[in-house]
């Protein structure tokens, strides 16, 4: 819910969403986010399995690493990783528990 103050969402209430499809594992998301919220992973082979065919072919040629969200709680909406990413693979999705 959004403080009544600064009309900003509470950490977590919105979460950055990845197309793994679109991410090529470049990394500047990473470092550009202040809250430590992404870091890069090696995707497992059911995860792989589940890419389209280009994205299957860009995984391949980046070492199979991904952005990824590992600490969605921490997420300040801030928008710097949406910004940073290069392929435009990041959103911030409003958070459903």
């Amino acid at each position: 819910m959004p403080h009544q103050k600064d009309c900003k969402p509470e950490p977590g209430f919105l979460q950055p969403a990845i197309d793994l499809n679109a991410c090529e594992g470049k990394g500047p998301c990473i470092p550009a986010c202040p809250y430590g919220v992404l870091e890069l992973k090696l995707l497992t082979g059911g995860e792989f399995r589940q890419l389209s065919f280009f994205g299957r072919i860009k995984t391949r040629v980046h070492g199979r690493e991904k952005a990824a969200v590992s600490f969605p709680e921490k997420c300040h909406a801030c928008g710097t990783c949406v910004t940073a990413c290069p392929e435009k693979a990041i959103t911030l999705t409003r958070f459903l528990p």
